[in-house]
This record gives C-alpha cells, structure tokens and sequence, in this order.
C-alpha cells in the first residue's frame, strides 16, 4: 500500500455514563477501543459489522465530530488530534461525511441551491455567479436537474435526498469522504444506482473513501479493503477478494457464512452465533469476542489477541499462528 492519505493510530472514543441526582461518571461506553489502520489515496476501505460495534463512531471520531479520547489521526501529514481551529476549519474543505439518514441530515428549511452552496459560502469561495454555476454543475453529476435547486428536501425522494447529500459532501473538491450507510435508508431498487453513482465520482473526483455498512455484499462490491469490527475493535484487516475467499477470523467466518448464494454447488454451512453482544461498558477479557466464539480456548479468555499479519492479511486470533499458512485457522 502506497503511503496512507489517512491514518489512524491508537484511536479511543469513550463516552461517559453517568447516573445519580448529580451526575456523576459510573462508567465509559467504549465505543471505540485502541483502533488502527491506514486508508492509501484513491482507495475505498469498507469498515463493517455488527450493529453497536462502533463503526460510525469511528467516522466521526476521526473527522472530529466526536472528540477522540485517546490516539492519532493524521490526515495528510497533518495531526488533525491536535489541530487548533484554524487547521480543523482548513482540513474539514478536505474530509467530508454522507450521513445515513438522507432526510435528517438536510435542513428543511433551505432549498437546494443553499444546502449545496453553503459549503461555497462559509470558506468565501467564488462570485455569487461562480457559485450558481458550481451549484449546476454539482448536480448534473450527482444526476439531477438544475430546475430543482429552489425546492426543499421534502419534495424529493430518499435516493434523490441523498443524491444532494453527496453533492453537498463534493461541492468544495474534498480528497476524503465517509460514507456513513449511505445506502441503508434506501429501497433496494435505488441503492444500486447510488454505488454506481459513488464509484463513477471515486473516478471523477479522484476520492477516497471510509465506507461503513453491514451489507457485506455491497461493501465487497465497492471495496478495495476490508476491516472487520466488533465490539469497539478490529478483528480483521485484508483485501476485499482475499477476505471474502479466506476469513480467518470466526467472526468473519460467521457473518460471511449469512451471505445468500445464487450457486448451488457452492452452499455453506451457516454459523449461528450463541448469546448477545456483550456490553461495551464492561468488555469481557482477553479476545472479547470469546463468549460467543465456538471455537473459542481458554487462552482465549485470559490474553488479549495480538494482531498478526500473513501476506497483507491481519486477524487478531489466538487460533491463527504467523508462521501457518492463510486459511489454517482452526475450526
């Protein structure tokens, strides 16, 4: 992988909980716990798992929408951790979100024309005459026409709605997106054409993107690499081809073996995990995803797993061994 555009070292979100008549912390939700990993210029990694594992905490933690507890983000050389508010306001032109909810995230109160200009507006950018003709030519490409720009939001449809979200997200020529389920509010029969239309701007504007789903079809679609999270951590990092071909993790063999197929010679026996999600308030210890494991040791119950790397390939597993070859973990 070329030299990351982004990097995340370390990172922590805790979030406080506190009950009492005054408010004292009793505890953290560790939503995000000790998360690293690298995202190259131009490249797509896919960030999937279940609900509550704190993927779209991770998006927001690294574009400071939430301020991190701990660890590093560093975005084209910069620290953005530890930016002051003029770098922040400097990198956020570069680092922009598509939120999931098309219609919450747009004010409903602006038409068209000042949801996408707003951006324009804020760093001061263009004549009032340049910004119309950016707004036009934002919308063309998202695909939609240049009449609708004094409507509001309430009068389109959910895949139109997030159509002016992207076009929101690309107005001021960012380097960096996450796509928070962009897809997920939709109905099936539009959410293709929105992947469609974000690998043709990928292409277009020369972006890279964080995408955060828990469709593992869609994610390996669009995805050149894909990292596993559970409970607040990266269980596994790997190209999308070789992690579809080879999970090692058995949380990724399980949610991989929910995947449908359309071939009958190629059925696979469905992993049906036992229990709930622990909570992340109080992690189990070592692997913390031992009191749902079926293979799980009782090694796995005492140490923390180290992420291991074999040809590109990080697992965090106590049942993984470096030396061994992909695909010789245990079942």
């Amino acid at each position: 992988m070329s030299e990351p555009l982004l990097e995340l070292s370390n990172l922590k979100k805790y979030f406080p909980v506190r009950r009492g008549l005054l408010q004292r912390t009793v505890g953290h939700v560790r939503a995000v716990d000790d998360v690293s990993f690298g995202i190259a210029p131009g490249e797509t990694l896919g960030l999937v798992g279940e609900s509550g594992c704190g993927k779209t905490t991770v998006g927001r933690t690294l574009l400071r929408l939430y301020e991190p507890t701990d660890g590093r983000v560093t975005f084209n050389g910069t620290d953005v951790c530890a930016a002051d508010a003029t770098t922040l306001r400097n990198l956020r032109r570069d680092m922009q979100i598509v939120f999931q909810d098309p219609f919450s995230s747009l004010n409903p109160r602006m038409t068209i024309k000042g949801i996408v200009e707003e951006g324009l507006l804020v760093y001061r950018i263009g004549t009032r005459e340049e910004r119309l003709e950016r707004v036009h030519d934002i919308l063309r490409r998202v695909g939609l026409d240049t009449s609708y720009i004094n409507r509001y939001p309430h009068e389109f449809s959910g895949g139109q709605r997030q159509r002016i979200c992207i076009a929101r997200a690309l107005t001021l020529n960012p380097k960096f997106i996450v796509l928070d389920e962009p897809i997920s509010a939709l109905d099936v029969s539009i959410q293709s054409q929105i992947i469609n239309l974000l690998n043709e701007l990928k292409d277009d504007f020369d972006l890279t993107y964080l995408f955060i789903s828990h469709d593992l079809s869609v994610v390996e679609y669009i995805s050149d690499r894909v990292a596993v999270m559970y409970l607040g951590e990266i269980v596994e990092l790997a190209t999308s081809e070789e992690l579809y071909r080879n999970p090692l993790h058995p949380y990724t063999q399980a949610l991989l073996s929910s995947l449908p197929t359309m071939d009958p010679t190629n059925r696979t026996q469905r992993i049906i995990l036992e229990g709930d999600v622990p909570s992340p308030i109080n992690p189990p210890s070592g692997c913390r995803f031992h009191p749902r494991c079926p293979v799980a040791q009782d090694i796995c119950k005492q140490q923390v797993p180290v992420p291991i790397t074999i040809d590109g390939h990080t697992v965090s597993c106590h049942l993984v061994d470096a030396p061994s070859t992909p695909g010789s973990d245990a079942d």
